[in-house]
């Protein structure tokens, strides 16, 4: 069983991993190459290949870092750093993380409710679904500015809904932002429960109704337990989904902490390592919420009496 996980799934995924860096470290010669041709015209130096291409690899603003540049930067900024400095990938990362849990929550509600809604309901199916799929086609960057201002406003504004909620600054600011992670996650789990609760085939139905179970009893007992397999993988791309959302939902804000915030300070200072040093961990953090979904999916499988294939 090892021997069969290591040559199914190490080599290939290693074998890839290997061949990207290797990749990577070509297109960072490549591309850093003129900046590096014309500053060694300038100084009059005349380096040798391995030379030029060590300088290429260790330029401070590369276009493109090398990978072992990025490394060391999170490295830097994890390890090293103290985990409420402003620089810390980490403190950054919880603050992504945050919005991202909260929006990923409010987005697998809905989900869920607007397919049980679209399954039971004629009516429902034929007027929501098709504007479900439509407001997934509005760029998420063209409307993530309005939601987040206004909902911010509403949230800290004189009106019943900000009195009944009585958020402080920082709440609502959290709030807002994972409105957008909502918008995005949420449409995953919709199609994914509308299709495992219709994925029950005919005969189990007419089994049901053989033994007069009420639609109450057919949809907890049948659609339900069906439906679990196809929730948690729509789960994994809504929690991937709900990541972006909470990294978009910080770049227009001008937001100070968060993965967002970190790719507009880059941007701004042209410090392209810290860019993608952030870009690593926003990707790595996305890795962890998405295997910690797949486990919990395995976990409720075995709890409902399926077997590992």
């Amino acid at each position: 069983m090892k021997s069969d996980t290591f040559k199914n799934k190490i080599v290939p995924v290693t074998t890839i991993l290997l061949a990207l860096i290797a990749i990577w470290y070509i297109a960072a010669v490549l591309m850093n190459a003129p900046f590096q041709r014309d500053m060694d015209s300038r100084a009059g130096a005349t380096p040798t290949t391995f030379e030029f291409i060590g300088k290429t690899l260790a330029q401070p603003k590369p276009i493109l870092p090398a990978p072992h540049q990025v490394a060391q930067n999170v490295y830097e900024n994890t390890v090293l750093r103290s985990l409420s400095s402003n620089r810390s990938l980490v403190y950054h990362g919880w603050v992504t993380l945050s919005s991202t849990l909260l929006g990923f929550g409010f987005g697998m509600l809905l989900g869920i409710l607007l397919a049980v809604l679209i399954v039971h309901n004629r009516a429902m199916d034929r007027s929501l679904m098709p504007w479900l799929v439509a407001s997934q086609t509005i760029p998420i960057l063209a409307i993530a500015p309005m939601i987040v201002i206004i909902s911010y406003n509403v949230l800290t504004g004189d009106n019943a809904l900000a009195h009944l909620l009585n958020l402080d600054s920082d709440a609502s600011r959290l709030v807002s932002k994972a409105l957008i992670s909502t918008y995005l996650s949420f449409f995953p789990v919709a199609v994914g429960m509308v299709k495992g609760l219709r994925s029950p085939e005919i005969i189990y139905l007419d089994l049901m109704r053989t033994y007069y179970a009420s639609p109450m009893q057919t949809f907890w007992k049948l659609r339900v337990p069906a439906s679990i397999p196809f929730l948690f993988t729509s789960m994994k791309v809504a929690i991937a989904a709900s990541l972006v959302g909470a990294i978009v939902g910080e770049l227009p804000t001008g937001a100070v902490a968060g993965i967002g915030s970190k790719l507009l300070a880059g941007s701004y200072y042209s410090q392209t390592i810290d860019i993608w040093a952030a870009l690593v961990v926003g990707s790595l953090l996305a890795g962890v919420l998405v295997a910690i979904v797949g486990l919990a999916g395995k976990i409720v499988d075995r709890a409902m009496g399926g077997r590992p294939a």
